[in-house]
This record gives structure tokens, C-alpha cells and sequence, in this order.
């Protein structure tokens, strides 16, 4: 593979976010000497820490080095019960007290540090949950809009028989699920990406059969714009047309795009394709800081 285009790109650093007295870890990347263009919010998915969005095993990996280049603060956060505060809430969050932390969290970052335009969240897996219950509030309508991975409204595996921790589901390797081919990644990823890993709360996890009947309800209260992508090798979710066209009736976005990551697995961001998907990801957040501008 051929070398980023930039390796002295910004560098993230550790930070933590107090959200209503709840201390979350996050890493943080800034643009050097301008302020930023918005905040880009990066949420990961279930067993996964904030390091998710910068790719160990490489650096054109890395949503936060390559954003705050392009003139975005990048924020990754750990969600409740991960880094930080997993001591605090072993048992994690159920989404709906995850959504109002994040909230709190992105209000404390606001004190202190400049967000331009606003907030953009792009999430993966369990964090598109989180980041589409999180638009769906209240408080949802100010987000500048959403870019979320690796999720749909309808399982591809029967969540119900889902074993704790490693094992296998209906015959297939959770690890087949969740990266693919292994072609698809940076030699050592595996290794370097243990310390990335964690096990996911016990609270989320009783909630991942609900998802399907949890997601018409948030969809229906969504008032920013959305894009969803599905890496060619996604095994954890439908997302078939009839799939996509039942998600589009259902919700009330003013904008829903569409995409398919070509070769990719369900982790994206830690594949060689997470350049590519990075960079429509940012393409996206600057057709939604338009729109904004365009709106007043």
C-alpha cells in the first residue's frame, strides 16, 4: 500500500470530557493555527475504545489525524462504561442514559474549546445507535447531521443466541462477522488493535435484540441529515435494497443518502479502506455545514 499522503499529519491527544459528573476519555485532534471548520465527533461501536478512529496499524488510517487536517476538530470518545469510566459503570449504559451523557459531554467540551459550525457525529456499529437515539432528541436537532457505519434495521444473525465474549454464532466465528477477509487490513492490526478492544457492558449487550423494534421510533423523531454505509463484507446486518427502502419510509430525515464501502469489512475505520470511507464521511459533514450556511 502506498504511503499517506501526509505522515506528518496532527497528532491526537488524551483528554476527558465530564459529562454531569460522569468523566468519559477521549482523544482529541485539532487543526494547527485555524480554527476549526466544526467539531467532528467520532462514537465507536460495541467493544471498542476511541482509538477505533485511529487506526493503529497504519496512519492513513486515522479519521482524527486526516480530519483535523482537512480543518475539523475530531473528537473519539469512549461511550459509558469504556476507558475511563468503565471503574465507574462496569456495567455500562442502557442507550437512552448513553444518548443523554453524550449530550452532557459534547455541552463540557463546548466550555472549552471552539466548534466552529457545530457538531458532526460519525459512528460505527453500536455507536450509529447511540448517534441516531442522540440526534433524536431534543437536543439532536442543533447536530449538523449524521454519518454512521456497520448498522442497520435488521440483523443478519439471530442476536438472541449470542454468546458472552468470544465463541461463535449459527456455526460462524464472531471474528468472521466483525472483519472479513483478512486482506482487507494493515499487517500486525490484530495485535496492535488489542488495546482498542474491551468487553462490551453488560447493559448494552441485553439491548441488542431490541434494536429492530427500538429503531422506527428514533427514525421518526430524526431531524438532521444521515448517511449510512455498508462495507461490501458486512455480515452483522441486512442491507439488501428492500432493507434500505424500509429504513428510507421510516425515517424523517431531511436527507438520507446511501452507500457500500468496497473492500471492506465490518470494521472499516481499521482497514485499508478507511481513507476512502473517511474521506466521504468529511465530504459529507462539509455538504452539511453548506446547507446550514445556505439555511440562514
Amino acid at each position: 500500500m502506498t504511503e499517506p499522503i501526509n505522515s506528518a499529519a496532527p497528532q491526537p491527544r488524551d483528554i476527558v470530557l465530564d459529562a454531569d459528573g460522569v468523566q468519559l476519555s477521549a482523544l482529541l485532534a485539532e487543526p494547527e493555527h485555524l480554527p476549526p471548520r466544526a467539531v467532528v465527533v467520532a462514537v465507536p461501536g460495541g467493544g471498542m475504545k476511541a482509538g477505533y478512529f485511529h487506526g493503529p496499524a497504519h496512519p492513513s488510517l486515522s479519521l482524527l489525524s486526516l480530519g483535523a487536517q482537512l480543518g475539523f476538530t475530531v473528537l473519539a470518545v469512549d461511550r459509558p462504561g469504556y476507558g475511563l469510566s468503565a471503574g465507574r459503570l462496569p456495567e455500562g449504559m442502557a442507550l437512552a442514559e448513553q444518548s443523554a451523557t453524550l449530550h452532557a459531554a459534547l455541552s463540557d467540551f463546548a466550555l472549552r474549546h471552539q466548534t466552529g459550525a457545530g457538531f458532526f457525529l460519525v459512528a460505527h456499529s453500536y455507536g450509529g445507535k447511540l448517534a441516531l437515539t442522540a440526534a433524536a432528541d431534543k437536543r439532536g436537532a442543533d447536530l449538523l447531521g449524521l454519518d454512521i457505519s456497520g448498522v442497520s434495521h435488521r440483523y443478519a444473525v439471530d442476536v438472541s443466541q449470542l454468546p458472552d465474549g468470544e465463541g461463535a454464532l449459527n456455526g460462524v466465528r464472531l471474528g468472521s462477522l466483525n472483519w472479513g477477509p483478512l486482506r482487507l487490513y494493515p499487517p500486525d492490526t490484530f495485535r496492535l488493535a488489542e488495546p482498542l478492544v474491551s468487553p462490551m457492558p453488560v447493559r448494552e449487550a441485553r439491548e441488542l435484540r431490541n434494536w429492530p423494534d427500538v429503531f422506527p421510533s428514533v427514525a421518526a423523531r430524526l431531524q438532521v441529515p444521515v448517511r449510512f454505509t455498508y462495507a461490501e463484507h458486512e455480515r452483522w446486518w441486512h442491507h439488501d435494497e428492500e432493507t434500505l427502502e424500509s429504513m428510507r419510509t421510516l425515517l424523517a430525515a431531511p436527507r438520507i443518502l446511501f452507500d457500500r464501502q468496497q473492500s471492506a469489512g465490518h470494521n472499516i475505520s481499521l482497514g485499508w479502506a478507511a481513507r476512502s470511507y473517511h474521506l466521504k464521511a468529511l465530504a459529507f459533514a462539509e455538504e452539511c455545514l453548506l446547507t446550514r450556511q445556505l439555511a440562514r
